[in-house]
């Protein structure tokens, strides 16, 4: 049996009572697929909708939530952010670290989440290191150095004491909302390479790390990716917003396992 971790990021949508209606759709959606300890479902509000999401998740088998960026200090004058314990105190186990949309948008460098993802670790909370190339940079054939160094550089310095410590998404980020598309041998050729990099670095442990994709996963390309030996899972978004897709892709992920 394969172990999955189906994660929706919901980015900047929903109130809190849409939040409510949205993680209530897909609780009761996911109960009925009669769900194994082999699928475990994340669901990413933004900040004002993760109190609301939690208070109808947290007595569900399974399923849990997790919050979409934080800072990397435990408290002080950084106006509009949040902490890990903060995140943490609201019912969050897990982070999105370093999401294409951070990096492109607001700057951040692999240096700031080494700071990052140190900090999440040691708060107890499970970072998912989002890493990927650009249309550019995949066309000029650097996607191997890019995410080389994106994960040379963030995990510096970062020890584990086992595999549960940390996931990894892979995010072509050409291939999201532009109407491009992954193949799933390409997905797989990137989540092998990640997987030795983490070999590299942890030994043993690699083989139990989660590697998600995040390149729109969707229904209907979600059998053939999740297939591959190296893909344990997705960060999804567009498609995470709609119940529907998104218990589409968790019954795909319960297929393939």
């Amino acid at each position: 049996m394969r172990y999955f971790l189906i994660a929706g990021n919901w980015k900047m949508n929903t109130t809190p009572a849409e939040a409510t209606t949205l993680a209530s759709t897909i609780a009761d959606g996911y109960a009925k697929l009669q769900p194994n300890r082999n699928i475990h479902v994340l669901m990413c509000p933004p900040a004002t909708s993760i109190h609301a999401a939690h208070e109808v998740v947290k007595s569900a088998q399974g399923i849990s939530i997790g919050a979409q960026n934080c800072h990397q200090e435990p408290k002080g004058a950084f106006t509009g952010e949040l902490a890990p314990q903060m995140v943490k105190a609201v019912g969050c186990t897990h982070v999105i670290i370093g999401h294409s949309e951070r990096r492109q948008h607001f700057g951040e460098t692999d240096e700031l989440l080494n700071n990052k993802l140190k900090a999440v670790i040691n708060t107890g909370l499970v970072p998912i290191y989002c890493v990927g190339e650009t249309l550019e940079e995949r066309q000029t054939n650097k996607t191997f150095d890019v995410i080389q160094t994106q994960m040379a550089t963030a995990l510096a310095d970062i020890t584990l004491e086992s595999a549960s410590q940390l996931v990894i998404a892979y995010e072509p980020v050409w291939a999201i909302g532009t109407g491009l598309a992954a193949t799933s041998d390409q997905a797989q050729e990137v989540h092998a390479f990640i997987r030795g990099l983490l070999a590299e670095r942890y030994g043993a442990l690699a083989g139990s790390i989660l590697i998600l994709y995040g390149g729109s996963l969707k229904p209907d390309n979600a059998d053939e990716i999740l297939s591959k030996p190296d893909v344990n899972g997705g960060l999804i978004g567009g498609a995470a917003l709609q119940a529907d897709s998104f218990l589409a892709i968790i019954a795909a992920a319960m297929k393939v396992q």
